[in-house]
């Protein structure tokens, strides 16, 4: 009897050990652990994009000295070109601040314009032709994406290199993928293009669409931004039309 109850625990014993075995750990995700970070190209070529826009804006509409701002946003991308040539894992205060700078210099430039053209709008001053005002506001409107992208993507979870290091559990922004891990690949994390995607998005929706605000700070800068999308647009068309009329 006590052979048979010993061959009997024997059995369960190496059932358990399978089923122990067979029994894989669900995979942490990539936007939770440790990754390999991302690389400052993507970035790099949306600030020279913006800088292109605002050299493009009339004279008038621009921070004087004209040339100015896009300047110091070119120093500022010699500046962080050596954290773009290899992926951002580790960071300085000099590459922090820098990245930051950038978004708030390019942020001051196109707030400038924005200011100017809107101001303009109200007093009628800006009664050129309809295509030359609707080109100057797709400018301002364009560069206006690509500066929350850049805030977008240097304060999620602490910005690129704290994301890489997957130090922090509690995202800004929820992402589609971050809800289904049947919906994207095991190593998928957001980058630059997903921030400019989403700020895309709220600039033409005036609204969150697939990826949702979840701390005060991305839904006040959301709601900045589509208040600037609205009032922008808003007043473009209706002078536009008014000279159409004319």
């Amino acid at each position: 009897m006590n052979e048979e109850l010993r061959a009997l625990q024997e059995r369960l014993a190496r059932l358990e050990e399978l089923l122990t075995a067979g029994r894989e750990e669900p995979a942490e995700p990539a936007w939770r652990r440790p990754t390999p970070g991302e690389t400052r190209w993507a970035v790099t070529a949306a600030v020279l994009v913006a800088v292109a826009l605002q050299l493009l804006l009339p004279e008038r509409l621009a921070f004087q000295p004209e040339w100015l701002l896009p300047g110091l946003e070119l120093l500022l991308l010699v500046v962080l070109f050596p954290a773009s040539r290899t992926r951002m894992e580790r960071t300085t205060s000099l590459l922090r601040g820098g990245g930051l700078t950038l978004a708030a210099v390019v942020s001051l430039a196109n707030g400038w314009s924005a200011v100017l053209l809107i101001r303009g709008l109200v007093r009628g001053t800006e009664a050129g032709d309809a295509g030359t005002l609707l080109t100057t506001a797709m400018a301002i409107w364009l560069t206006n994406v690509i500066v929350f992208s850049l805030w977008y993507w240097e304060w999620d979870r602490g910005g690129p290199v704290a994301r890489a290091a997957g130090s922090s559990d509690h995202p800004d922004f929820l992402f589609p993928q971050m809800q289904s891990g049947e919906l994207a690949r095991a190593d998928w994390e957001p980058a630059f293009a997903d921030y400019l995607y989403v700020s895309f998005t709220n600039a033409t929706a005036f609204s969150p669409t697939d990826t949702m605000p979840l701390s005060r700070w991305a839904k006040l800068l959301m709601t900045v931004q589509a208040s600037i999308s609205l009032l922008t647009l808003a007043l473009v068309v209706a002078r536009s039309v008014n000279i159409f009329r004319g």
